[in-house]
């Protein structure tokens, strides 16, 4: 049987995709790890910096938030100005995912190739499926990036931020985080609170740690400074709310806001936790590293000239992602080179379609397309809802719906 559509990838865009086509009646499948890349690759200790109305996932009616989850469950919740553990957020998307996406298949895809006038893939079990269409969810878990300099030192000495999920290992340990970020700071904090000496490496002269602004405001803050998915600003809330005027906008534009908009910014809730905790090497640049003698040393370049050495356990690099189409290596060859791209990310129509029809990109690597939102949890709700419709019109409903379990008002057995 050749399918409708495919899905790859479950995390926030992938549900929430995946719970709008329920509704629809098109045959589909998704598959993949359930929330892997927050379960597997963050930090467990860490907090969202999203506030608590930005980091639902999106069911079609709106029914089962992160607010209906954490009243279910009698979690601390506020839509703004409570740090949502990763914790939480991990359970709540488990959840939504039991309720709404109860077909998920959890393996993953190892290959995808055109066929004809669709796609075949194939999964890690050993399985070969066909679909006219494919959504690419995959979110973060190909792009993580590693500075040059770094590359090619033994990675039990030098590792990225995402292979990271406990930091209990490194107690008593010299610990060197690169980067200015949240993943950074987060990092930091948790390695120090676990046990590790930690010092921080940025080329960065300060940390641009966000202001948390508590609501409610008066009437002229508001129109001034509006609040969005994204954060307090105009920008901001643009992007939230108008990213098919985004994607209309010059390239150059597009590539540039995406690029310099809402830069490495650590949430407000993290300072307390890192400042006269963990030194800090700001405005400093790595001229070189090495390991020797079962450490990492690095020499570090100072912004007044000076230089300096640094000895580490093990360096992390939270020095975060860059999508790049050609690090899907899943993708053949021949698929992967059909694909229109600037700078190696995807040239997307208004409906999420790449260059290769029927092959749809969404998530962090459709920024480019439609803004800054789509990096976020926050950006699942325009996709999904946008990228359904235009599939159900494409397609047509006259299928039966996928089956559903649990109840979205009273909490599932």
């Amino acid at each position: 049987m050749t399918l409708d559509l495919a899905i790859v990838g479950a995390g926030p865009y992938g549900l929430s995709i995946a719970a709008h086509l329920a509704d629809t009646g098109l045959s589909f499948r998704i598959f993949g790890s359930p929330m892997q890349s927050w379960r597997r690759h963050m930090p467990k200790g860490m907090h969202l910096k999203s506030e608590g109305f930005a980091s639902n996932l999106y069911d079609p009616h709106g029914a089962f938030t992160l607010r209906h989850y954490c009243e279910e469950n009698r979690l601390p919740y506020a839509d703004i100005g409570i740090p949502v553990p990763i914790e939480t957020f991990v359970a709540y998307g488990l959840e939504f995912q039991r309720r709404f996406v109860p077909m998920l298949e959890e393996t993953e895809i190892t290959s995808l190739h055109r066929n004809g006038n669709g796609f075949e893939l194939e999964t890690a079990a050993g399985q070969t499926v066909q679909a006219r269409r494919v959504i690419l969810a995959t979110g973060l878990t190909h792009f993580d990036h590693m500075p040059p300099i770094l590359a090619g030192l033994p990675p039990e000495f030098v590792s990225h931020s995402s292979r990271h999920c406990d930091l209990d290992r490194f107690s008593g340990k010299k610990v060197a985080v690169l980067g200015a970020g949240a993943s950074a700071l987060d990092i930091a904090a948790l390695a120090h609170e676990a046990g590790a000496q930690v010092e921080l490496v940025a080329r960065a002269g300060r940390i641009a740690f966000h202001h948390f602004i508590a609501e409610p405001r008066p009437l002229w803050q508001r129109l001034r400074n509006p609040r969005s998915g994204l954060g307090i600003g105009w920008r901001s809330r643009l992007c939230t709310d108008a990213p098919l005027l985004f994607h209309v906008m010059p390239q150059e534009f597009r590539h540039r806001v995406v690029r310099t908009h809402l830069g490495p910014a650590p949430g407000w809730f993290i300072r307390e936790r890192i400042e006269g905790k963990v030194p800090m090497h700001l405005s400093a640049e790595i001229e070189s590293a090495s390991v020797d003698a079962g450490v990492v040393r690095l020499r570090l370049l100072q912004s007044d000239g000076s230089s300096r050495e640094l000895v580490a356990d093990h360096l992390i690099a939270a020095t975060g992602y860059n999508v790049s189409v050609s690090k899907l290596g899943f993708l053949d060859d021949s698929l992967r080179s059909r694909i229109q791209t600037v700078d190696d990310t995807p040239v997307l129509s208004a409906k999420f379609q790449t260059s290769e029809p029927g092959l749809y990109i969404v998530g962090v690597a459709s920024a480019n397309s439609f803004g800054p939102m789509t990096r976020f949890a926050y950006g699942a709700g325009f996709t999904a809802r946008a990228i359904s419709r235009h599939l159900a019109a494409q397609v047509g409903t006259s299928k039966v719906p996928h089956p559903r379990t649990g109840n979205v008002g009273v909490a599932a057995d």
